[in-house]
């Protein structure tokens, strides 16, 4: 058999060559080729033994068995709880909060199941302290501070925990794998290695991972297949709300979000976003607007600002933050068009307050709606908000769930409420103290609030 020739590997993504680049060209990240012998595989002549099949109509359905993390807002991200035999990878900029929320979750679990703590970048000693903080102090709670991946295999073999939390598998080293932690390689075959075991002994598991400088989850991108869920921590550094993001889940919903609050002790659940996301909203400010978004099966208010000035540029300045920046061009080019207002010469300006991420269509009507405020200088009334899509014709289009959308605005106080008109044919408005209004277009829209 001949010899495999190296290839080179980029440790960001994956990009496999056959000569060493600067540059990669599928993340475009500068000097992360490294050299490495692939592994051969023998050809299969087909000579395996037929295993049995069975029809689906056959298989007996079974219930998931769910443990409780003691977060509420956590079990429902999951689906209903940590599923038993199951694999999870949670991301997270560093400091974010990860190992804080998975030693809460260990202490809870801990009080029915054996939890085994395997740190590959802590000794026992600074666990030690984050649990006296944290008050983590079970018997049932065990620490293993490796990073050998057989001895982590060995241990979990001979202990038998219930529940185990990997922190992180990019210092995870399987020996036989040939290659420095962190690699793709390592990275990959460490991976497959925890979840034979995990499926094999029915063992609920949990992995920390790294992130790139963009966000996104380092290493192999193999690896968010093979786990049966991928969970993000997102939160700016100098804010104490962090949200927890759904990106795969084999078990529940994947547009589900949970909202936390970092402190002293710990990560502590937020059960009314809304009200934390509008609790400094100023009043009597122009280019401020209040938008009702589903994020997964909760409505969520949330405050959209935006600044409308001269530019002193020779090009006007275009910025947003928490909103898509193509769709609040699409925007602006439709308000100077239908609406008649003109933004060529002026920097515009949009922020999504709490850190929150909009990508649903019917934050586009306050987003507009905050723009021409800020232009003209005008507050949006104090009680008022905005839900609806807006197309290039500047018509407003329906969005999905807009009674429990309404509900989430009449509980929190708001007395009027801009929808699309097209979206009344499915309300009894009789059912609402709010005011509902709708709307057919943008200028309709902006006449709306001026009254």
């Amino acid at each position: 058999m001949a010899k495999a020739k190296d290839v080179y590997l980029c440790s960001e993504c994956g990009y496999e060559s056959t000569k060493w680049m600067g540059r990669c060209p599928a993340c475009n990240n500068w000097n992360t080729f490294s050299q490495v012998t692939p592994i051969t595989v023998p050809q299969s002549r087909g000579g395996g033994r037929a295993a049995p099949v069975s029809s689906i109509g056959a298989i007996a359905p079974q219930d998931d068995i769910r443990y409780h993390t003691g977060l509420s807002e956590l079990d429902r991200v999951l689906g209903g709880g940590l599923v038993k035999g199951s694999v999870i990878l949670l991301g997270g900029d560093p400091g974010i909060g990860k190992s804080t929320l998975l030693l809460q979750i260990c202490q809870h679990l801990a009080a029915n199941l054996k939890v085994l703590y395997v740190s590959g970048e802590e000794s026992a000693r600074q666990l030690k302290l984050r649990a006296e903080r944290l008050k983590v102090d079970s018997e049932n709670l065990f620490v293993l501070c490796c990073g050998d991946l057989d001895t982590i295999i060995a241990t979990i073999r001979s202990e038998r925990p219930q529940v185990v939390v990997i922190d992180s598998i990019q210092t995870m080293v399987l020996p036989s794998a040939g290659s420095s932690a962190g690699s793709i390689t390592q990275v990959r075959e460490c991976t497959n290695a925890l979840i034979g075991v995990a499926k094999e002994n029915d063992i609920s598991m949990m992995l920390v991972g790294h992130v790139t400088k963009e966000g996104s989850l380092a290493g192999p991108r193999i690896m968010e297949h093979m786990v049966d869920a991928v969970f993000q921590i997102e939160g700016e550094q100098h804010h104490s709300y962090r949200l927890l993001r759904a990106a795969k889940n084999r078990y529940g919903a994947t547009n589900e979000i949970a909202v936390f609050e970092m402190r002293d002790t710990g990560l502590e659940q937020v059960t009314n976003p809304s009200a934390m996301l509008l609790s400094e909203r100023p009043e009597g400010v122009s280019g401020s607007c209040v938008v009702c978004v589903l994020e997964g099966s909760r409505p969520i208010l949330a405050e959209v600002q935006a600044l409308i000035t001269k530019t002193g540029f020779p090009s006007p300045r275009r910025m947003s933050t928490g909103f898509d920046y193509n769709r609040m061009s699409l925007l602006l080019a439709v308000l100077e068009k239908r609406a008649g207002y003109t933004f060529a010469n002026l920097d515009a300006y949009v922020n999504v307050v709490g850190g929150l991420r909009l990508d649903e269509p019917a934050s586009d009507l306050p987003i507009a709606l905050a723009m021409v405020s800020g232009l003209r200088d005008k507050p949006i009334p104090a009680g008022m908000l905005a839900i609806g899509e807006i197309g290039l014709g500047g018509e407003i289009r329906s969005v999905i769930r807009i009674e429990d959308r309404i509900r989430e605005a009449e509980r929190l106080g708001f007395t009027k409420c801009l929808i699309p008109h097209s979206s009344l044919k499915e309300l009894d408005l009789k059912r609402f103290k709010i005011k509902v209004v709708g709307v057919r277009d943008i200028v309709e829209a902006l006449r709306s609030i001026a009254e």
